[in-house]
């Protein structure tokens, strides 16, 4: 589940053009009353759904098919040390993945927990 860390935060808008996701965010804004919940929607080149992914969200998703492809529109450019991320299991937000995850990232196997101190942005 992956965020870029404030001064450089970003607004995303994400469309599945081939294939199918289950794509999700987490709110991460402290004085939102959905703070840490999350939102799981199925993208496919067949529903033509798209996300919008507001500053202060994490972002991640699961491919349902081979060969998925998806369209990414940033607000700013990527940051280089300005990442950050939140494991995809992690017990506090407790994602329902539809299906068992299975080909992870080295990267995204090694984000942290975010335990019980994590007070947001």
């Amino acid at each position: 589940m992956h965020f870029q860390h404030a001064p450089d935060t970003e607004i995303k808008l994400i469309r599945c053009i081939r294939g199918s996701v289950y794509d999700v965010i987490i709110d991460l804004r402290a004085e939102s009353p959905s703070f840490l919940q999350y939102f799981g929607v199925e993208l496919s080149a067949q529903n033509m759904r798209m996300i919008y992914v507001p500053e202060g969200f994490a972002h991640g998703f699961q491919t349902l098919e081979d060969h998925t492809e998806l369209i990414y529109h940033h607000t700013s450019f990527y940051t280089p040390g300005q990442e950050g991320g939140i494991r995809y299991n992690d017990p506090r937000i407790d994602i329902v993945w539809p299906l068992p995850p299975s080909v992870i990232s080295e990267k995204d196997q090694n984000y942290p927990f975010l335990g019980v101190s994590f007070s947001g942005w």
